[in-house]
């Protein structure tokens, strides 16, 4: 591994028994695959890694809130596993100085890239499960995520609920919601989806999925509209 590593592995708590699975996890995609000698980057990790973040978040606010009933759970599970949080655990643990990046990709700032941070962190997530287990990945979930629950996020509408209401109050119609494009391999769309409230211009959103796109555009239209998702 990386001189420093130690660091990080001290901060996810595990000491790897199998350290490729984490030099996987900290591989981005623009390595060219012939340099790494067959190595893989961190996207089938990831793609594992979001379910099993999924489960975990999903099992911590059921536990955490036992009055909530299932809007506020699916709210504040929303909040959590969203890009922006995912990559503040990562900023948390200095995940962007271990990550195995092109030149050109930490030329262009990708170490601190919310989206490669985010995509990161989940992959590393996987790494913890397969390596040692669902238990340790709970216990890095809940060690790093716990603190988010206290934090305007975890109590905060989802966009899509605040616009709605704003736009109601000042009469401004239903935000229509219309997908521009989705492109990418099927397992990892990228979607750009635009909304629209009455008397007001379009703004867009991009995301991994279609909810996490109008998400984005919702946030947009709030700050367009001098709103927030603090209802």
């Amino acid at each position: 591994m990386p001189a420093g590593i130690a660091a990080l592995t001290t901060a996810l708590g595990h000491r790897f028994a199998d350290p490729a699975l984490l030099r996987e996890a900290l591989t981005h995609p623009s390595i060219e695959r012939p340099t790494r000698a067959g190595a893989r980057d961190y996207d089938r990790l990831e793609f594992l890694g979001d379910r099993v973040l999924g489960l975990l978040i999903a099992d911590l606010l059921f536990r955490h809130f036992p009055e909530a009933d299932a809007g506020e759970l699916a709210r504040r599970f929303n909040a959590l596993v969203r890009r922006e949080s995912l990559a503040q655990v990562a900023e948390a643990i200095r995940l962007g100085q271990h990550l195995v990046l092109s030149k050109s990709e930490r030329a262009s700032g990708g170490a601190g890239k919310p989206a490669i941070l985010a995509d990161a962190c989940e992959a590393v997530i996987a790494a913890l499960y397969l390596d040692g287990g669902l238990e340790v990945a709970r216990a890095f979930v809940i060690r790093c995520f716990t603190p988010l629950l206290a934090g305007p996020s975890g109590a905060d509408k989802d966009a899509k609920t605040a616009l709605q209401e704003i736009a109601h109050v000042r009469g401004l119609g239903q935000p229509v919601y219309a997908v521009l494009s989705q492109v990418g391999p099927a397992h990892e769309p990228e979607f750009k989806v635009s909304v629209s409230v009455s008397g007001h211009d379009a703004m867009i959103g991009e995301g991994r999925s279609k909810r996490e796109a109008e998400q984005a555009a919702a946030t947009a239209m709030l700050a367009a509209l001098g709103a927030g998702t603090h209802g």
